[in-house]
């Protein structure tokens, strides 16, 4: 007996293929759903072409544009918490208020990371 899921079994490229179509799944999931997810895009499609323009070098826009994709990272997985607290249970929880928690404390820390990385790299 294997505790593996019995969804796992694809290898090669068949696997990548997949997996390829189930991110692409998750972020327009994310995109319909979330309206914290929306706003970080938007906030992406602003920064993203800022750190091109105004950072200093290479490392300095390589930085600025990775912080700024770590908070869609972070807010994916947040959002994925959650959905999968929600799905145990709608009912309230102190686990579950913790869980939601502890993810949304996880975004505003990569925000403010935004803001500390930018800083170093601009004023730095």
């Amino acid at each position: 007996m294997t505790d593996e899921s019995p969804f796992k079994g694809q290898t090669g490229l068949r696997r990548v293929w997949n997996a390829f179509h189930y991110s692409r799944a998750g972020l327009r999931a994310a995109f319909l759903a979330e309206d914290a997810f929306r706003q970080e895009v938007l906030l992406a499609a602003v920064l993203v072409p800022l750190a091109l323009w105004v950072a200093p070098d290479g490392v300095g826009r390589a930085l600025m544009i990775g912080s700024v994709l770590l908070v869609l990272i972070v807010e994916l997985l947040n959002s994925a918490i959650e959905a999968t607290v929600d799905r145990v249970s709608l009912d309230r929880h102190p686990l579950a208020k913790r869980a939601k928690d502890i993810g949304s404390a996880a975004v505003l820390l990569a925000l403010l990371n935004v803001l500390a990385v930018w800083a170093c790299v601009l004023l730095g």
